[in-house]
């Protein structure tokens, strides 16, 4: 479900053509519908109803402070990766005691940033990360809530790159060693345990794997509490997938997810447990488009071409992850003829296309295409690659929009670089 449809020929996004913000805006541009956020929080937060839950929104999936502002709102959390993150969630109005840090690589510059803002715990991936947490944590004189990241070894059929939860991914503690590192962790003068975490990927389509990583980890925590550790917390990850094509695909939605939750946790009612999720592409990803402009149609010998002012600078995925994304015309015509074309960018690379061998709507020069499903993981897998700047954001509300993000100019590009004097010839 999204907010971007056509009224007669032309393609909006609520109540706000997409043509008016590509005329006040430019291109390329990504823009959101703060309705498509809202209704998408609010039917994820209601897929849990009756279970004491805490989502927290996985933050690298569109870091943008408007967006984190209007998430939080709602009553989100945050699940966060860098220091840089956590920087934002602040900037934003997150509530510290909502944030959850993943990852494998922690320095200590973010542990101790994490420890002295106040959050919620920290998800360890490893018995090194969780050695420097308690000597971080002995530093301030504090003590540090952990909860360790379970890796089960379960399958999430998804694409490789995005497979967080086997063994030979670099993510997690494995499951035959967990028991052993939460004994280590209850004997730390500085660590205190309240959870268990366990997260298998991005773009899930099927409820399955999800719950048997699950099921694997409730096991583990039945033992745990056996041991006499008192878990408050069972992060259940993230990862929920969502359509891309417009052919009726249909990911497992966010009711079916909650169920899946539920029957997990069923073995733990009688524990005083919050399940923590870490919802990301499921929230923001349909709630997004690249709007932009075609430069050129070029007909080849073998191919066709829509050459469009975006870029695998402004949307990877298609490029890294091989990744299918709808393309819209801003202003359909049905007596347009239609032609098989590929949609690429303006980069110097054979890799740099938005779509491949698709049957577009043949859009001339200077009119808009819009690719759909961009709101998550788009703006934050951006560069200034081939040295283009990065596009502008645009959040629509009603029949209103602002720009949350102004454009890259072509001094933000070398802001930070300098000439120093060892360059200057020697006299």
């Amino acid at each position: 479900m999204h907010h971007f449809d056509y009224r007669g020929d032309e393609l909006y996004c609520e109540d706000v053509p997409l043509a008016e913000i590509a005329r006040a805006v430019g291109t390329p541009t990504y823009i959101y519908s703060h309705a498509t956020l809202e209704r998408h929080y609010r039917v994820f937060d209601e897929a849990l109803a009756g279970q004491r839950h805490l989502i927290c929104y996985s933050v690298k999936a569109n870091s943008s402070l408007a967006i984190l502002r209007t998430l939080f709102a709602l009553g989100a959390g945050a699940d966060i990766v860098s220091r840089g993150e956590l920087h934002r969630v602040l900037l934003a109005g997150g509530d510290p005691a909502k944030v959850v840090f993943s990852g494998v690589g922690k320095r200590e510059d973010e542990l101790e940033a994490a420890l002295r803002a106040g959050i919620l715990a920290f998800n360890v991936e490893s018995h090194g990360e969780l050695l420097a947490i308690d000597r971080v944590a002995g530093r301030l004189g504090v003590r540090a809530p952990v909860s360790l990241r379970v890796n089960p070894d379960v399958d999430a059929q998804t694409h490789p790159y995005i497979s967080t939860g086997l063994k030979k991914n670099k993510f997690g503690i494995s499951a035959d060693a967990a028991r052993e590192e939460y004994r280590l962790a209850r004997s730390l003068a500085h660590v205190t345990v309240v959870g268990i975490d366990c997260h298998i990927g991005s773009q899930l389509t099927r409820t399955a794997p999800f719950s048997d990583a699950i099921a694997r980890v409730a096991e583990l925590a039945r033992e745990l509490c056996a041991d006499g550790v008192e878990l408050k917390l069972l992060d259940v990850g993230g990862g929920l997938g969502i359509p891309y094509r417009d052919d009726g695909e249909a990911p497992p939605s966010p009711a079916e997810y909650g169920q899946a939750i539920r029957d997990a946790v069923a073995p733990f009612a009688g524990l005083d447990l919050t399940v923590v999720c870490e919802p990301g592409r499921v929230i923001v990803g349909n709630a997004g488009v690249l709007l932009t402009r075609v430069l050129y149609l070029k007909e080849g010998g073998e191919k066709n071409f829509t050459i469009v002012d975006a870029a695998m600078n402004d949307l990877i995925r298609p490029a890294f992850y091989d990744s299918y994304h709808a393309i819209r015309a801003v202003r359909r015509d049905a007596a347009a003829a239609v032609w098989t074309t590929d949609v690429v960018g303006p980069i110097c690379e054979t890799g740099d296309f938005l779509a491949r061998d698709r049957e577009l709507q043949c859009v001339p020069p200077g009119e808009l295409l819009a690719v759909m499903s961009a709101g998550a993981y788009g703006f934050t897998m951006a560069s200034n690659y081939n040295t283009r700047p990065r596009p502008a954001e645009v959040l629509v509300r009603g029949d209103r929009f602002a720009v949350i993000r102004r454009r890259e100019t072509l001094d933000d590009l070398v802001r930070g670089e300098e000439l120093p004097d060892l360059l200057a010839p020697r006299g």
